[in-house]
């Protein structure tokens, strides 16, 4: 049996969010929110170590404080890729990283699992993400929600926040859905290390900068990422009212848990 390649998870947290100001610091039924992610992503048997990359001291506080690990990134870095590739870089001896979203306190360790399994399978695979099939016209229109095509094995052909394919026959868009299976991405990625540090160096792409999707840079470059159809869903906070659900989800989960 081949042994396991290192596979370490980096949380990116960045302090100065526009819609939710220090939005990992959010209380979500007595706990930061980031304590939330970092406790699932630690459940996630596919991960070896678990680590928080943010740029803020109180965020790397809160962290120390439940007892997880952090590591203090440039407050000028552009994206939580570059926090994770920051990471990845003092981190030579491990082979994959999972990026997992900061603001998916209900992720279940499970979908970590998934997303980190074609590349712990494989080693020539560079980079994985996780897609699910969409059922609604609602979906398939919400530009917020990123479509994507695959080939016949599985790999992305491309991203986007427009319905891709078109329908060409006459129906009306809004029974597209019926007509073709559609997936919706999935923002849980999986690197090589030595591909992410590569991306971390490369400019924003053409198409990355059109539909201002990070993962584009990577297709444009010739990296294909490979998908993992899973059978669970997002729930990012990115409003008071996500604030609200998650809430009222977690409220859920501890009553039943109650004996």
């Amino acid at each position: 049996m081949s042994r396991k390649p290192p596979v370490i998870g980096v949380i990116p947290a960045r302090y100065g969010s526009v819609r939710l100001p220090a939005k990992p610091l959010l209380d979500l039924c007595g706990k930061p929110m980031i304590w939330h992610v970092y406790e699932r992503a630690s459940q996630a048997s596919s991960l070896d170590e678990v680590i928080v990359a943010t740029d803020h001291q109180e965020i790397a506080d809160v962290v120390t404080a439940f007892g997880g690990t952090v590591i203090m990134t440039p407050k000028d870095l552009r994206s939580g890729t570059d926090r994770v590739a920051y990471v990845a870089a003092r981190h030579p001896k491990c082979d994959i990283v999972v990026n997992i979203q900061g603001d998916e306190p209900l992720m279940p360790p499970t979908m970590i699992n998934e997303a980190a399994a074609p590349l712990i399978a494989d080693p020539q695979i560079q980079a994985g993400t996780l897609i699910r099939e969409m059922n609604s016209s609602a979906e398939l229109l919400n530009p917020n929600i990123v479509k994507v095509v695959v080939d016949q094995d599985g790999f992305a052909l491309y991203f986007s926040r427009s319905p891709v394919p078109h329908i060409r026959d006459d129906h009306n868009t809004n029974q597209w859905h019926l007509y073709h299976t559609y997936y919706k991405h999935i923002g849980l990625y999986v690197y090589r290390r030595e591909l992410l540090l590569q991306y971390a160096k490369w400019e924003e792409s053409k198409l990355e900068r059109a539909e201002k999707l990070e993962q584009l840079r990577m297709l444009e470059h010739g990296i294909r990422i490979k998908t993992k159809i899973t059978a669970f869903d997002s729930m990012p906070v990115d409003t008071p009212e996500d604030a609200e659900r998650v809430r009222a989800v977690l409220r859920t989960q501890s009553a039943r848990n109650t004996p």
